[in-house]
């Protein structure tokens, strides 16, 4: 009965990518194209509401549905995993038309195509938890 909140975030975020048009490969095509400004308007909202959460959670010092103390790792200052990882993680989205978020999303919308996308990325994460250890975080 707990998990109904989290399936009811889930379908409001799907909704929201929906109807704001994140989920649509063409958005996604003009973006890395530099043709609209609708994709970093997304994006650009999201890393705002994002900094914003992680403020108030500093700030309050908020806990977790389970009570425990919310951690922010001190921040590495060597920007080489982040370039690489950026790199890799953007080629995907272009290659794919859709970062994970929206994978579902699409998938729920009839988009077939998708599934494919859906069973490499979760090769990928599976990947990442065999290498996790041998990677630089």
């Amino acid at each position: 009965m707990k998990l109904v909140r989290f399936v009811l975030v889930g379908i409001l975020f799907g909704i929201i990518m929906a109807k704001s048009e994140a989920i649509s490969w063409y958005r996604i095509y003009e973006m890395f194209h530099f043709d609209a400004f609708h994709m970093y308007g997304i994006i650009g909202t999201a890393v705002t509401i994002g900094a914003i959460g992680v403020f108030l959670i500093k700030k309050f010092k908020l806990r977790d549905f389970h009570g425990n103390p919310i951690v922010f790792f001190p921040k590495d200052k060597t920007y080489k995993r982040y370039i690489f990882g950026g790199t890799l993680f953007g080629l995907g989205w272009a290659l794919a038309g859709s970062c994970p978020g929206p994978i579902v999303v699409n998938i729920g919308y009839g988009y077939s195509a998708y599934l494919i996308v859906l069973v490499f990325a979760v090769i990928g994460t599976y990947l990442y938890g065999l290498l996790m250890d041998k990677l630089p975080h």
